[in-house]
């Protein structure tokens, strides 16, 4: 199974549509157009078809995980921890 398959797979099963995909990628900072995109979601004998990269992929992950979850809290410094805790 490739990278494409299991991004489009995803896009199915959480029914996200190319706007989706470009907001969950911009959560970690990474930034594509929804052209580029389609690249990856057509059929690999097209002229135009793109294969999708572990980096992308990988940030996708991190992007949904921030889309679904939301952003990781705050860690506070040990030093303000203990003086809380006195």
């Amino acid at each position: 199974m490739t990278n494409n398959d299991i991004l489009k797979k995803l896009r199915v099963a959480l029914k996200l549509r190319d706007d989706d995909i470009v907001k969950i990628l911009e959560l970690v900072d990474f930034r594509i157009s929804k052209s580029e995109l389609g690249a990856f979601f057509r059929k690999e004998d097209h002229p135009k078809y793109m294969e999708c990269g572990d980096q992308i992929l990988r940030n996708f992950l991190n992007g949904l995980v921030i889309h679904l979850r939301g952003p990781m809290p705050k860690k506070q410094d040990k030093s303000k921890q203990k003086k809380s805790n006195d």
